[in-house]
């Protein structure tokens, strides 16, 4: 098994993550990509999405950011993002309205990318709600 990688996801109100995980899933403006232990430095520009963590033990949390930047370095993952909610953050309410949008996005798709894009947005949004339900979103 890969070694792990320590993450910080940073936004402008407070630290919302550190902790050391297997792997973490981060909406790059290019597209989702997945950092592991021992991951090649880089930085890259990120978009609205999710970013899904997964511990050591399996167990996967999302948390939704919006913009910002991410850093991968010998230190670990830096996300630093204009916005960073965990599903504590999320009315239940403001969730389901947006899995609504993102399915009515997906209907309109035209083309492959994004299909794909509207997609990955949905199973975030999805993610999410599963993730608050197990774990107590205001409802």
């Amino acid at each position: 098994m890969a070694e792990g990688i320590k993450i910080e996801v940073v936004s402008p109100e407070n630290l919302v993550l550190s902790d050391d995980v297997a792997s973490v899933t981060v909406p790059g403006t290019d597209g989702y990509f997945t950092v592991m232990g021992d991951h090649a430095a880089m930085m890259t520009t990120l978009k609205a999405g999710f970013v899904t963590v997964k511990a050591e033990n399996g167990d996967v949390r999302s948390f939704y950011v919006r913009g910002g930047f991410a850093d991968v370095s010998n230190s670990g993952l830096t996300i630093l993002a204009e916005e960073a909610k965990t599903g504590e953050d999320f009315d239940r309410s403001e969730v389901d309205a947006a899995i609504v949008s993102a399915q009515k996005a997906l209907e309109k798709a035209e083309d492959d990318h994004a299909k794909q894009e509207a997609q990955n947005n949905l199973d975030g949004w999805k993610n999410l709600l599963l993730e608050v339900d197990a774990g107590g979103m205001v409802h």
